[in-house]
């Protein structure tokens, strides 16, 4: 069961993390990235978290494997969750990467429970300190198991 904080009215609503098809955001929306492109790319894996109950779309994750490493591409919360003055709903990335953690428990090989990406500077801090990821080298970071299983019991309970 997947809940994300509705700040409006203070409660946890239902949500679910599902394989995104179909129509998905645009850019001249709000969002950052061109998502109708990006799930196009037979290499990867998009999911949709969105609200059960009206199937709004409040964040993004892209994940691929390669050489038996499980990576998070792209992640992205809906606009109207981006901010600390208008925000609508919160622990949509929490939810996001923690899902991607419990998804690279499935593999298999040395990198089984670790989740790799790449962040912008700006971010870096933000993944220490919010969600405990750990630098690599540049730009690189990962979520060791420990971490991984930390952020799903905390997001995915």
């Amino acid at each position: 069961m997947v809940y994300i904080y509705d700040l409006s009215f203070d409660r946890l609503i239902e949500a679910e993390i599902v394989l995104a098809e179909g129509k998905m955001p645009f850019k001249k929306d709000g969002w950052q990235f061109d998502w109708n492109e990006l799930i196009k790319n037979a290499n990867t894996k998009t999911y949709i978290l969105r609200i059960k109950e009206s199937k709004s779309i409040e964040g993004i994750l892209q994940l691929r494997i390669e050489n038996d490493m499980l990576i998070m591409d792209v992640v992205e919360i809906a606009p109207r969750n981006i901010g600390s003055d208008n925000k609508r709903f919160d622990f949509v990335a929490g939810c996001l990467i923690a899902f991607g953690c419990r998804e690279s428990f499935k593999l298999d090989g040395d990198y089984k429970g670790f989740l790799t990406f790449v962040s912008k500077t700006r971010w870096i801090k933000w993944y220490q300190e919010k969600y405990g990821a750990t630098m690599a080298l540049g730009q690189r970071m990962y979520f060791d198991p420990e971490i991984g299983l930390e952020l799903i019991k905390k997001y995915l309970g």
